[in-house]
């Protein structure tokens, strides 16, 4: 058996394992990263999902999320203004060729491809480095568990949790009463269920590969209405991404799985059982589609490199998985932590025993779960600003992402240490992406401080990722700053200090100076509406487009304020650009 000795190691090609390996290495230590899959990004790339939720806010747009944005803005000459359940859509091959790109350029970061973990190597209490396939040792001082469903936590025997926690155990507002129904789908469905995403080409643009027509009967049932509420182009253009491509990721009877899903985490053979059904149940769900459009869409050409010649290219890698094992960590996220405090819209920050802030990263997505043909439902944490719906921010501990009792590991995807409600708000990839940033950041500052994860001062993080020179990243959540302003440094650090003082409306006393985006730009003229709480329109004077009634919706908080204060039936001009869906303009600035 060959042996490789590296100072960090990182297991997994998830979005959390790529941007954990990216910043340790850039913080200098040697890192050494492996993949099963030939492509890096998880959910943002191998899985599909070109269409993240969340983190939205140019507030939140900070770390290796904003350069993430930033690069994709730059490349994607046609924009990222394409779908209405996201607004940053883009071509899976975009993604890759950053996260390619950004590897490529860390001589200290080696990448290797096609290993999975098969044991993992203790010294007492201590990981002291992985056993993989193909005959291959790495020994590393931390190693980092960037799985997509938490295999290293199984492999270490280290605590963890899959599924439900008992409505005692911590008292989350969701639980507090459980019905028969409620207790059916508990039983039904132990963790969220994944998704098997693939991609649709238009043909009515370019002619592309078509589905199947041999495909085994399926049950048509299982999707019959699956768009009757939306209608098939409202359907289609959800997951719109670029090149008249569409991503098909629907939760209304489509094509989420979760038939067994125990089976994931039984053994090797049980998950691959349930990745053939899950395959299959996508399958059948493009094929109903086609059943139902005719000819209008079929299956995109060479969107996946698969290695197994019997998945289509159009489908992803693997599956969106939306759970995993989840760490068993000296703090767990729960429900209350994600949820506004009273009369405020920010949740409260996280504060240790010595009244230290211990947060490291920023997320604020709507709490959202997937539960085939049935529905549990959650305690809101959704908030309007800026004419549109969005999430209340709350951010993640240090002590999550720390087991209880091991040394040497420490974990930056959806295996963080959360209960399975609160998993619904913090499995989403931007704020995994900040974790697996933090993560990284963690383990490089433990080998140069030549300490374990549990004795590192989280003080010493903090400054650490707001001053990282490449994508400083924010740890305390403030609306009316974005990562551009001249203040926004000082202020992270004065509530870092101050947590007393942290403002329950998430706004600091300082003016908001943003730099306008101006690419893709253009004025737009005509009556400003105003026709619910920060719900607004613009009646467009002399319009060129098919609708004269937009709706207006900003990510900026200068223009929040100005868009709430603005008197209705009024003239107003705007610089934005108009979502190619035709639902909203997004504006940059009021003029």
């Amino acid at each position: 058996m060959e042996t490789i000795t590296t100072e960090v190691l990182v297991v997994g090609g998830s979005i959390g394992s790529i941007a954990a390996a990216i910043q340790a290495s850039r913080r200098g230590v040697k890192t050494i990263f492996t993949t099963e899959f030939p492509w890096l990004g998880g959910m943002l790339t191998s899985a599909g999902v070109c269409a993240p939720d969340g983190n939205e806010l140019r507030a939140w747009q900070t770390g290796l999320w904003g350069a993430y944005l930033q690069e994709l803005q730059t490349r994607q000459s046609t924009g990222l203004d394409n779908a209405w359940v996201s607004l940053f859509t883009y071509h899976p091959h975009c993604g890759v060729a950053i996260f390619a790109e950004w590897v490529k350029e860390l001589p200290n970061l080696s990448w290797l491809m096609g290993y999975q973990p098969l044991s993992v190597i203790k010294e007492g209490d201590r990981i002291t480095g992985v056993n993989f396939s193909r005959n291959l040792q790495i020994k590393a001082v931390i190693t980092i568990d960037g799985t997509e469903l938490g295999d290293l936590l199984a492999l270490a025997d280290a605590p963890y949790r899959w599924g439900w926690e008992s409505p005692t155990e911590f008292d989350e507002p969701s639980l507090a009463v459980v019905e028969s129904d409620k207790q059916e789908l508990i039983n039904k469905y132990p963790v969220q269920a994944p998704t098997w995403v693939f991609y649709l080409q238009d043909n009515d643009k370019q002619t592309s590969e078509t589905i199947a027509s041999n495909l085994p009967e399926f049950d048509s049932q299982l999707f019959k209405g699956a768009w009757d509420k939306h209608g098939a182009e409202k359907f289609l253009s959800y997951g719109r991404v670029t090149d008249n491509l569409y991503m098909i990721n629907w939760p209304i009877a489509g094509n989420d799985y979760g038939v067994g899903l125990d089976r994931l985490i039984a053994s090797e053979s049980s998950k691959k059982e349930f990745l053939a059904e899950a395959y299959h149940h996508s399958y059948s769900f493009a094929a109903y589609i086609k059943s139902e459009l005719g000819q209008r869409c079929s299956l995109a050409k060479d969107i996946f490199p698969h290695q197994d010649s019997n998945i289509n290219s159009a489908f992803a890698l693997y599956p969106y998985y939306r759970e995993s094992r989840r760490l068993i960590g000296k703090v767990t996220i729960t429900e209350k932590d994600i949820l506004p405090r009273e009369n405020g819209c920010v949740a409260p920050l996280p504060v240790n025993e010595a009244g230290v802030v211990n947060a490291l990263a920023v997320g604020n997505y709507a709490n959202d779960h997937h539960y085939p043909g049935m529905k549990f439902p959650l305690q809101p944490k959704s908030i309007k600003w800026g004419g549109r719906w969005t999430g209340t921010p709350f951010t993640i501990p240090y002590d999550a992402i720390i087991p209880q009792t091991l040394e040497g590991l420490l974990v930056c995807e959806k295996n963080i240490s959360v209960s399975h409600i609160a998993n619904g708000s913090t499995r989403l990839q931007p704020v995994v992406m900040n974790i697996g940033q933090a993560a990284g950041m963690a383990a490089a500052l433990c080998i140069q401080s030549n300490c374990q994860p549990r004795e590192l001062d989280v003080k010493i993080l903090q400054q650490a990722l707001l001053t990282d020179p490449t994508a400083p990243s924010a740890v305390i959540p403030l609306f009316n700053l974005s990562p551009n302003h001249p203040q926004w440094l000082y202020w992270q650090q004065y509530y870092l200090e101050h947590p007393e003082n942290y403002p329950l409306d998430g706004n600091c006393p300082s003016d908001d100076i943003e730099d306008v985006t101006t690419a893709n730009n253009q004025i737009y003229q005509g009556k400003f509406r105003c026709y619910g709480e920060q719900s607004y329109n613009i009646i467009l004077k002399n319009s060129v487009f098919k609708k004269k009634t937009y709706g207006l919706i900003t990510l900026h908080s200068t223009v929040n304020k100005q868009l709430s204060d603005y008197q209705d039936n009024r003239p107003i001009s705007v610089l934005g650009r108009a979502s190619k869906t035709g639902y909203w303009l997004i504006v940059e600035k009021i003029i």
